[in-house]
Formats: C-alpha cells, sequence, structure tokens
C-alpha cells in the first residue's frame, strides 16, 4: 500500500511539473510573439521612438503633440523623413512668440506642394502634416480617385490674434496650426470644402475621410460640421494637450 501511495505521489507531482513546464512554455512563446509584434509594430506603443515614415498608431497622435518644445529632435525626425525645410527665425513677443518654426521649402516632383507656397509652421505641425500627406491624403485620393493629389491649398498658419469670440489665443498665433481649403489632383481636379463638403458622392466622401484621418494626428481638427466660420477650411493645431491624448475632432 504504501508502494503504491509513493507511485501515485510521484505521478501527482510528475503532472504537477508537467503543468508548470508547460505554462513556462507558454508564457515564453507569449512573450516572443509580443516582441516580434512590438518590433513589427512599433507605433502602436507609447515608448518606442517615433518615425513620420512608420504606420499611423495608437500613439502617433501623442507623440507629435510632445514635439512641442523638442526643436532639435522635431527637426531630426523631419530631416530622417526627407522633408524639404529650413529652420525659421525666432520672432514675436509673449503669446505671439515664434521660436520653434520652420519654412517649408519646395518639395521634390512627387511630393505634394503648398500653394500658397511661403509656409512656415511649427515644427509639430509640419511633423503631422507629413505622416497626413503620405497616410491620410494620398491613401484617400487614390482609393476614391485612382490619382495622387499633387498640391493643398491653404489660408495661412500665422496670425498673432485671439481665438474668433473668446479670450484665449489662438495656435495660429505661434503658427502652430494650419488651415487646409483646398485639394489638387494629378489631373488638375480641385476639391474645394467649400464647394465639396455637401456637393458630388465621391468628393464629400474624400473630404470627410481626409477629416477622419486627420483626428489621429492632430490634437485640434476643425471642420464644417463644426461651425459656419469653417465652412471652408479644416483648422489643424498641435495644441500641447494633444501629448496627453486630448484631441478634439469635430
Amino acid at each position: 500500500m504504501a508502494r503504491k501511495r509513493r507511485k501515485k505521489s510521484l505521478l501527482a507531482r510528475g503532472k504537477a511539473a508537467l503543468k508548470l513546464l508547460g505554462i513556462f512554455l507558454l508564457f515564453v512563446i507569449l512573450g516572443m510573439i509580443g516582441s516580434v509584434y512590438v518590433k513589427e509594430n512599433p507605433e502602436n506603443f507609447p515608448w518606442t521612438q517615433l518615425s513620420l515614415n512608420q504606420p499611423i498608431g495608437l500613439f502617433t497622435g501623442r507623440k507629435l503633440a510632445a514635439l512641442n518644445g523638442e526643436f532639435p529632435q522635431c527637426q531630426l525626425l523631419l530631416n530622417e523623413a526627407g522633408v524639404m525645410f529650413e529652420p525659421f527665425p525666432a520672432s514675436g513677443a509673449d503669446q505671439c512668440r515664434r521660436d520653434q518654426n520652420v519654412s517649408l521649402l519646395a518639395p521634390p516632383a512627387d511630393r505634394i506642394a503648398y500653394r500658397p507656397q511661403r509656409l512656415s509652421p511649427t515644427c509639430p505641425v509640419v511633423a503631422a502634416l507629413k505622416v497626413w500627406e503620405d497616410r491620410v491624403v494620398q491613401a484617400a485620393a487614390i482609393k476614391i480617385f485612382g490619382q495622387n493629389v499633387k498640391s493643398i491649398r491653404h489660408f495661412g498658419s500665422y496670425n498673432c490674434r485671439k481665438i474668433s469670440g473668446r479670450d484665449a489665443w489662438s495656435e495660429h498665433a505661434t503658427g502652430n496650426a494650419i488651415d487646409v481649403a483646398a485639394f489638387e489632383l494629378a489631373d488638375g481636379k480641385i476639391i474645394s470644402l467649400s464647394g465639396s463638403w455637401t456637393g458630388a458622392a465621391l468628393e464629400a466622401q474624400f473630404l470627410r475621410e481626409v477629416r477622419d484621418g486627420s483626428c489621429d494626428l492632430f490634437a485640434t481638427v476643425l471642420s464644417p460640421d463644426y461651425n459656419a466660420a469653417h465652412a471652408d477650411h479644416f483648422h489643424f493645431d498641435q495644441a500641447p494637450r494633444g501629448a496627453a491624448g486630448n484631441r478634439i475632432c469635430r
């Protein structure tokens, strides 16, 4: 009897050991799978370094907004992504102080141009525009129209003023915003917010896809759905609150 009990005890211990080994191997396998996923999808994790050439991930918008106050790092990212720019000299004072702006230069022929060409937003706005052009604008244009966007028309970036109807200063006061009015396709077709937001189905679909995709990259996105003041343009900005995930998308 004692021998049988010892046998059962050894068998039970063996089963328990095998169970523990199985659990250990499961965790090892899951860890290896997780490691591969992190390596192949760094954009979805808060601790990985931002690259403007990566797909849009869960934390891309926060990382872009966190570039506020990180001018050298932001310029490094633009250089790595092949953005044509030069630092804009510090200017202005108080709420209208510009000290992390860059001037966009004429891009290569295969990149989107801005009209008017002279545009000097903050570096975090330019960084977000780079990702937006590639991952949102061009993706929507190819999907819906089968062709690229060749230029974007805007109403400017810098304007030393307060928010209309409020006492708070606008992000435009430091150039930390841009107002986008229209898109020109490769075949010359113009898709403007004033004429297409409620116009033909494909043009309206394109503008809404662009608006919705923008919300993953900018701290603030305001469209014609917000109010009458934005009936003819998108307002994008990189307000610092975006680094904490506090974004406005309307």
